[in-house]
């Protein structure tokens, strides 16, 4: 690896690794943060085993999706995917330990509740999958404004952006994400 690749921008890293599926670009980007997706990984997950295959697993999802995006900040972006990561691991371990409880508890007298369970999954799986279509701008502004709970002031001071274009890509992001979560669902 030469040192002139090691001194680049994470973002002209990116562009070397799209381009040219610079393998050397991407190591470095792994040797940059692969200590902070392990960190947010343990938080979230509390095993060191499961944060060390989280770790993995983020950065080969990423091999294969990081060329799909138009990212601005990598640092705060991988934050992000590896936290959503962790969540959604943390949310497939409760719905199965969950499942497993119904059907020792209640002997399938239920299993219309269990469907429904199945579904929201599905749904939920859908509209994250919908979610990483929509521009990093609305991405981020969704993300804030009703998964953190953040007040528009909030997204303002976090992101830099002004009232006006919060409040549009709130708008117009809740807006795609409905129409891509119903093209999803009519191609099923």
């Amino acid at each position: 690896m030469n040192k002139v690749i090691k001194n680049l921008r994470d973002e002209e890293l990116i562009l070397q690794f799209c381009a040219n599926k610079d393998s050397d670009a991407f190591a470095i980007l792994y040797q940059r943060y692969s200590h902070l997706v392990y960190g947010v990984s343990l938080k979230y997950l509390k095993h060191e085993e499961d944060a060390k295959d989280a770790t993995t697993q983020v950065f080969e999802k990423l091999i294969a999706e990081i060329c799909r995006h138009d990212i601005q900040l990598f640092k705060a972006w991988l934050y992000r995917v590896a936290k959503n990561h962790c969540l959604m691991n943390l949310r497939n371990q409760r719905h199965e330990t969950k499942l497993v409880g119904e059907f020792d508890e209640l002997n399938m007298e239920f299993v219309d509740n269990m469907h429904l369970a199945i579904e929201k999954e599905k749904m939920l799986s859908r509209m994250e999958d919908a979610m990483k279509e929509l521009g990093i701008e609305q991405q981020q502004c969704i993300y804030y404004f009703y998964i953190d709970k953040m007040t528009y002031s909030e997204i303002m001071n976090k992101t830099g952006f002004t009232f006006m274009q919060v409040k549009s890509f709130i708008q117009n992001g809740k807006k795609n994400l409905k129409q891509k979560l119903t093209q999803k669902m009519s191609n099923e």
